[in-house]
């Protein structure tokens, strides 16, 4: 399933909102390098793929705007240790 997940530049965070449960990436900026430091799925609407999808559109948006990538979420490292092709993004 293809999600329009938001990208809220002002609050650091891609956002998405599943059966009314407000689905989140954080990240803090500095120098270029964004960390990835929260990815919250509520327990309701977990197990849909919705962080995966959230993780994804943050690692695109750090490719296009040219941003190394920091996971300090334990999801967003635990994913980037599985997508072999996103590994590049590390700062």
């Amino acid at each position: 399933m293809t999600r329009a997940i938001s990208h809220n530049a002002a609050q650091h965070r891609f956002e998405w909102t599943e059966e009314g449960h407000h689905c989140v990436l954080d990240y803090t900026l500095a120098d270029g390098v964004a960390a990835f430091t929260h990815t919250g799925v509520p327990v309701p609407v977990e197990g849909r793929g919705i962080a995966a999808a959230l993780v994804q559109a943050g690692l695109d948006t750090a490719r296009t705007l040219g941003w190394r990538v920091r996971p300090v979420c334990s999801y967003v490292d635990a994913y980037i240790r599985r997508h072999p092709a996103e590994q590049d993004l590390l700062a």
